[in-house]
């Protein structure tokens, strides 16, 4: 079972570090077995928020593991830790998967591991992490970003959206699905979704779009239009649009084209249909439709996303739950 490690120190956010904990922490063989094994690693006793944490294991367990997550820093005005720091690097060059959920951005850019990089943190924060390191390529307007062996994500729910999407890439996007469920997120955002968002997760029932988004996802197979949207939500398609900006930070056309991709996504993991038949059933018409959107959005080809997964989670019997 691969190991992920929650790397902390004094000062840390306890949301960010509480929700990592409550992802890969929980035990959810029931869902892939094996998950992740957790341990969390800290220069001794320590303190987020009004809660002392004792850690497992010192800083220097962190080049062991498969993941390692930083969450945010309370003060970002400091530099980080220094012992952290070089046990996030040391981590990094032994192989690890590093990953920050908001201004643990922070502790990556001290480490070297952003240079060069596009990366993203916390809005408020954005400026201060381009001014303080100039060779980190910030993106404000962004959830998260995944340089594969290097992820950072905005702060609050865009860490979730990170972990989910951790959890998606090691186990599949059903398992991510289960997992957000679970929690009562939504699992739907992508990386490039706009970060400063009205309702950055909405919770069923308390938006003007509650009852819509289910109807569509019952309906990918649809050739569904904005127009088709707009009727079905009893507005206006100018009103549907500023919905969807306030609740999504997005598009209608472009939500639409994430769950029909994420739709994608699922069967191809999970069925043998060829890419005609999952064309059909997401929506997309045609296979070359489905192939573009797909090549362009998730970075390969749908055939070449499928042997991915398969190789991954049938091919040995074993679940990949590290890089």
């Amino acid at each position: 079972m691969k190991t992920v490690a929650l790397a902390v120190t004094d000062g840390m956010l306890h949301f960010e570090l509480a929700l990592a904990y409550e992802v890969f922490g929980a035990d959810l063989t029931h869902l892939a077995d094996p998950w992740y094994s957790l341990v969390v690693c800290g220069p001794g006793p320590v303190r987020a928020g009004r809660f002392l944490l004792e850690p497992d294991h010192g800083l220097d367990r962190l080049p062991r593991a498969g993941t390692v997550i930083v969450p945010g820093l309370a003060d970002v005005d400091e530099d980080p830790p220094a012992d952290l720091v070089q046990a996030v690097r040391a981590a990094h060059d032994a192989g690890a998967r590093v990953a920050s959920l908001c201004t643990g951005a922070f502790v990556l850019a001290a480490a070297g591991l952003l240079d060069g990089r596009r990366a993203t943190t916390h809005w408020s924060h954005t400026r201060a992490l381009a001014e303080r390191h100039p060779d980190v390529r910030v993106d404000p307007d962004v959830l998260y970003v995944d340089n594969g062996s290097v992820l950072t994500s905005a702060g609050k729910a865009a860490a979730m959206d990170l972990c989910l999407h951790l959890v998606r890439l090691d186990h599949g996007s059903s398992v991510a699905n289960a997992v957000a469920r679970r929690l009562v997120v939504p699992p739907h955002r992508d990386g490039g979704q706009a970060q400063f968002v009205t309702t950055p997760v909405p919770a069923p029932g308390n938006h003007p779009l509650a009852d819509l988004f289910p109807w569509v996802i019952e309906r990918l197979d649809h050739p569904l239009t904005v127009e088709d949207l707009a009727r079905q939500a009893r507005m206006s398609s100018r009103n549907l649009t500023r919905h969807f900006r306030s609740v999504t930070g997005t598009t209608p056309l472009q939500w639409l084209l994430t769950q029909r991709i994420r739709h994608a996504q699922e069967l191809l993991e999970t069925t043998d249909d060829g890419v005609d038949a999952i064309a059909a059933a997401t929506g997309m018409g045609t296979a070359t439709t489905l192939r573009r959107h797909f090549n362009r959005t998730v970075g390969v080809p749908p055939d070449a996303y499928r042997r991915t997964f398969r190789s991954r989670h049938h091919g040995s019997g074993e679940t990949v739950g590290g890089s």
